[in-house]
């Protein structure tokens, strides 16, 4: 004998197969149309819990320059160059004061 899910898929896939209603298709083959409903949902169930959820993509995208872009500076702009990636630019001159609290920082003192 048969167990539901043998004779149910075949099913199932036909009727997805032939893109037709479902009652249209339990009717034709003579099924209980409540049962063909419940067994089309089972097996569309169990397919996305196997799939898993989809991936998400990174909010990153990868980015490559092939020729250096030079920034426009605007005249009195600063650019702080704190080590490898890692650019402070500024419209203007800081206080000497904020660059020696920055520095200080940098190092972990206070």
């Amino acid at each position: 004998m048969q167990s539901g899910l043998e004779f149910w898929a075949p099913h199932v896939a036909a009727m997805e197969q032939e893109s037709v209603a479902t009652a249209e298709y339990a009717k034709r083959h003579g099924l209980a149309l409540h049962s063909l409903y419940y067994w089309r949902h089972k097996i569309k169930a169990a397919a996305t819990q196997t799939s898993g959820p989809p991936e998400r993509s990174s909010a990153f995208v990868a980015l490559t320059v092939s020729e250096p872009v030079l920034a426009q500076q605007r005249p009195g702009s600063c650019t702080l160059v704190l080590g490898p990636g890692v650019r402070i630019e500024l419209p203007a001159l800081p206080a000497p004061e904020w660059l020696a609290a920055l520095g200080r920082a940098m190092h972990g003192e206070r």
